[in-house]
């Protein structure tokens, strides 16, 4: 481990002596959490319009769609972030439009790209859910990359640990509103420098993602009816959020409440999810039955 990193993962050896946010050309600065958003979306559009091809629909219709929907799902990210944080934005209105820092919340994201899918696919006369099952595999896809957004912004972390994948962080490089008093019980003292120790959430979520997205890889051949992934998608992520939530202290908060907005929708998503799959499959399963 190198001594005075910005981060590290203590137990595993793991070490990142700097770390930079933004790049520039010439005077213009890109910063790293934008490209790892669009890397993110580049490999799901390739993902969701590989597995269109295997199921012989049209490829064109998921560029199409992919450019149509990349607006509205930033904008839907962005828009739900600064609803559950208006105590901030409404005294900083201009700030809303810096995406620079970060501020983009994925369930707005997933509820606006949703949206638009049920607006194109009745403008273009397909099935919502025959798109919707090769869209998330594209969507988990780009959820697996992005996550990795939030390490080099370091951000979307949980609370102390000391366990296997503890990542250690400067204080000085990280937002102090995200820094909670249990972290601050909790602080470490090397050398004069001042480093909380965190649960890596986005690693967390990130690594939830692919195993979910494996299995969904291993089961679309298997699927028993027409928006069977999607109902699949929307559980395991789900369930997996609604966990990974309970560790983060940014979580934005129902208005009024102490209770994490995104960790109540994952929880309400999962159960319509699996009750769906649950009866649909059921369903499926009898008619299937009754032809024979």
């Amino acid at each position: 481990m190198i001594e005075g990193a910005d981060i590290s993962f203590v137990h595993l050896g793991i070490s990142v002596s700097h770390i930079e946010k933004a790049f520039s050309i010439g005077s213009f600065p890109i910063a790293y959490y934008g490209l790892i958003i669009g890397l993110g979306m580049i490999a799901g559009f390739l993902v969701a319009q590989a597995d269109a091809k295997r199921r012989g629909q049209d490829p064109d219709l998921y560029l199409d769609f992919a450019l149509s929907v990349i607006f509205f799902a930033i904008l839907g990210a962005r828009l739900y972030y600064v609803v559950f944080q208006w105590g901030y934005y409404k005294d900083h209105l201009l700030e809303i439009f810096n995406l620079r820092q970060g501020g983009l919340a994925i369930y707005g994201g997933v509820i606006a790209s949703a949206i638009t899918l049920l607006v194109f696919t009745k403008k273009r006369r397909v099935s919502f859910f025959s798109m919707a099952d090769s869209a998330c595999l594209g969507l988990v896809t780009g959820q697996i990359i992005g996550r990795w957004g939030n390490f080099i912004n370091c951000e979307a972390f949980g609370g102390y640990t000391d366990s296997l994948f503890a990542m250690r962080l400067k204080r000085s490089i990280v937002n102090e509103n995200m820094i909670s008093q249990e972290l601050l019980d909790h602080l470490i003292v090397e050398d004069g420098i001042q480093y909380i120790q965190v649960h890596p959430t986005f690693l967390y979520e990130s690594l939830w993602n692919l195993g979910l997205l494996l299995f969904m890889l291993w089961y679309r051949k298997r699927k028993r009816f027409t928006g069977e992934m999607l109902w699949i998608y929307l559980a395991g992520y789900g369930i997996g959020r609604a966990w990974i939530e309970g560790l983060r202290t940014d979580s934005l908060l129902i208005p009024g409440t102490t209770v994490a907005v995104s960790q109540a929708l994952s929880l309400a998503v999962a159960a319509s999810a699996v009750g769906i799959l649950f009866f649909a499959g059921g369903h499926h399963g009898k008619a299937r039955g009754k032809g024979k």
